[in-house]
Parts: C-alpha cells; structure tokens; sequence
C-alpha cells in the first residue's frame, strides 16, 4: 500500500505537503494504516497531495505539483493525486486518500482508477491530518473494485479514538436494512440525477447502462432506470466551500510554531503561519474567518449549513434504503442507487487557471455535504483520450450496494472493451 501524506506513519515524516510541517514525525501510525499493517499490507511510502488536503488538481503542494500518471501536460487531480498517480502506474495495490469534497473520485477519475468515498464515520480518522472535520473522509484507491471493498471490509471498524466514529449499532442497523431491502425486490433501481449530469452521458456509460437494462444483473434481478431530481444540488457547491472553509481555520488555528511545526526567524505567530502555509491555504483560512466573523455569520454559515439539510433530505427522499442515522423511513418507490458523471471535465491542465479548480467539485460536493458512500469507477475515455469516471451512490452505510453495483458496471464493461 501507498499512503497519502496525510496519515501518521511511524517511519516516514507526515508533512500534508506543507513547509509547515515539513519535519513532523508522528510516534504511531494512524489507525487506518494499523489496521492495513495488521491484516498483512506492506507498506511501501508516503504520496504527494494538496497541502492539507485542499485542492482539486493537486497543484498546491510544497513539493511541487502532482503529474498526470500519462501526460506532462495534465495535473493527476486532487487532492489525493499522488495516492491515484500510484495505484495508476501500478506502483501500489491499492493507495490510502482523503476525500473532503471529491478528493478521492476526482483523481481516481482522471487517472482512471476505482475511488472509494466511504459513509461519514465509517473509516476511523485518528492519526489523519484535518481540513474540515466534518466532511473529512478515508478514502482507497485500486485498480479493480474487488480490492477497494477488501481494503474497507479491514478499515470499516468503529474506533473509540475518534470522536466522528459511528456505533457499531448504527452500522448494524444500515446492513440489516440494507438486506432486507434486497431481499423483498427482484430489480435494480438506478436513479440519474438531472442535476448531476453537466452533459449527455457518455457512450460508453450508455451502452454499460443500456446492457444492464436488457440483460439485468448477474444475481438475475432486473434493472430499472429513472430521471430523478436533486433540487438543491445547486447549493451544494457555494456551502461546502463555505463550511470547509470555516472549519478550515479553525483546524488549522493549532499551528502557530510554539510546540513543534515550522517557526519563523523571528518567532512571531503571524510570520510563522504567514511563511509556512501556501496560498490556497491562507485564501482559505481567511475565508474561513470571514464567514465565521459576526458580520458574516448569518448570511453565510447558518445559510450553508441550512443548505447542507436541504442536500441531506433530497438524497434521503430519492433512495428506497432507510437513513439509519437521521431516522428517516425507506421510501418504496426511492432508487437502490444514483449514477452521475464524477467530473465535470478531463484532467486539469499544468498551465490552466487555478480559479477553475473550484468549480471540479460541483458534481461531487453534494454526496460529501450528505455524508454518503461514493466510488468513482472508470468507463471509457474523453474526447481527449483520457480515463472519465462515473460515481456510484447509495445511502448511508450501504456500502455493499456501491459495491454490487460497481462489480455489474466494472464487469459490463470490461465484456465491452
């Protein structure tokens, strides 16, 4: 396994790709490379990635900039693109990543691998470097998607270290409805959200999705296919940056140099944070203290927060699973799953606009606002050759259902290709 530079690893420094912590070395591993250790990984090294996680193009490292694994011209994506640049160049098995905001799928996207986002608090974060507390998310990176849903069944365990950790109960009651759901159907219900798509599905996702409607799935259910809406997935964009952020600044409010950490010549707080920290991260601290500031604070915060209910309760309206963590019923005529585009275009280039960057995450925002399993998985290229992926969703803690879904999509089209 490969590790995002984001993770503790006793033998290796743990930077977040920062000048800030460029000689931090953590005394443990992070619980998530423990437990990868523990049931026989070899851990071979640290992946570049955005500093602290934030990024979508992997442009913001201190450590210069993250290549596309098959072209010089084109960025890998971020922030986790070291962590896809490896597992594409079959470097690794399998890499560990992060995803905030799309920071697994997009790169997994652009260098065309299988990305997982697993459910919020599934994945224990003790021994991960924050950005937003409450986005942040273990992410896995593999060729094939057998090997993704190996890695989660170790890591998918409930850690008392990390306050976000959910219950063993709460993980229970996902799986039994889950289960039950599946037995009392005989079809497939996939749903594509109008909003989610910025174009016409692609080809190959076409033909992939047209043989699943003919030929149904290798557990011999149906397959039905259904237009569906997420109203305030518009929102989702401007409020995760909002909310990421505010938590932003206050997650990185711990470094000031005093106890370890970079430290400028002269000491101060303001020179230390102002030399050690990139830009991105600096634009992002004061962002985050803008709209966390009195004036601010209802007009921006409360309204994203707002927004991020809104997104939670769309989702929730669209699928037949039961929300176990918000109590909500399952809905008979919901969807098992959402198919969408993962990204909005072709891997960034070296030269592009960095303001562009911003708006790779809209297809992916909304999922990570609503805490819900994601994976990414390749089908066919763009119009430039390179890999494109499309996400799979389900609710929360289903991610047996991402898995099935993604095996039926992931076989369809190797069978095509």
């Amino acid at each position: 396994m490969a590790v995002k530079d984001v993770f503790w690893t006793k033998e290796l420094p743990t930077t977040a790709a920062s000048k800030m912590l460029r000689n931090f070395h953590p005394e443990e591993d992070a619980e998530c490379v423990q437990l990868a250790r523990a049931a026989g990984a070899s851990f071979i090294g640290k992946t570049n990635c955005d500093e602290f996680g934030m990024g979508s193009s992997n442009r913001y490292s201190d450590f210069g900039p993250v290549l596309h694994p098959f072209s010089p011209e084109r960025l890998a994506g971020g922030s986790s693109g070291g962590s896809a640049a490896a597992v594409a160049l079959q470097e690794c098995d399998f890499a560990l990543s992060t995803d905030t905001g799309g920071s697994t799928r997009l790169p997994a996207s652009y260098c065309g691998v299988v990305g997982l986002k697993p459910s919020y608090g599934m994945i224990s974060r003790y021994g991960m470097i924050p950005y937003a507390e409450s986005l942040d998310c273990v992410g896995i990176m593999a060729r094939k998607v057998g090997i993704v849903k190996r890695v989660f069944e170790v890591l998918s365990q409930y850690d008392e270290k990390d306050p976000s950790s959910e219950s063993s109960e709460v993980r229970k009651r996902a799986i039994y409805g889950m289960i039950s759901t599946k037995e009392s159907s005989d079809t497939w219900k996939i749903g594509l959200p109008e909003e989610l798509f910025n174009r016409e599905p692609s080809e190959a996702l076409s033909n992939v999705i047209d043989t699943l409607l003919k030929n149904g799935t290798s557990d011999g259910k149906r397959v039905e296919l259904y237009q569906v809406s997420l109203p305030s997935a518009s929102l989702a964009l401007n409020a995760y940056y909002i909310l990421a952020s505010a938590e932003a600044s206050s997650s990185l409010a711990r470094y000031d140099g005093m106890q370890y950490g970079y430290r400028s010549k002269t000491g101060s707080v303001e020179e230390t944070r102002a030399e050690g920290f990139g830009e991105e991260v600096k634009r992002r601290i004061e962002l985050g203290n803008f709209v966390l500031s009195a004036d601010a604070f209802d007009n921006y915060y409360l309204n994203a927060q707002r927004a991020r209910t809104a997104i939670v309760e769309d989702f929730d309206r669209l699928f037949r699973l039961p929300n176990v963590r918000s109590k909500n019923d399952n809905y008979d005529l919901g969807v098992d799953v959402l198919i969408h585009p993962t990204a909005v275009s072709g891997p960034p280039k070296v030269n592009s606009s960095d303001t562009t960057d911003y708006s790779q995450d809209v297809l992916t925002t909304p999922v990570s606002l609503a805490g819900l399993p994601a994976m990414s998985i390749p089908i066919g290229k763009d119009s430039d050759g390179f890999p494109q992926g499309v996400s799979i969703v389900s609710q929360w803690g289903c991610e047996q259902t991402v898995f099935n879904m993604a095996h039926e999509l992931e076989n369809v089209n190797k069978k095509m290709h």
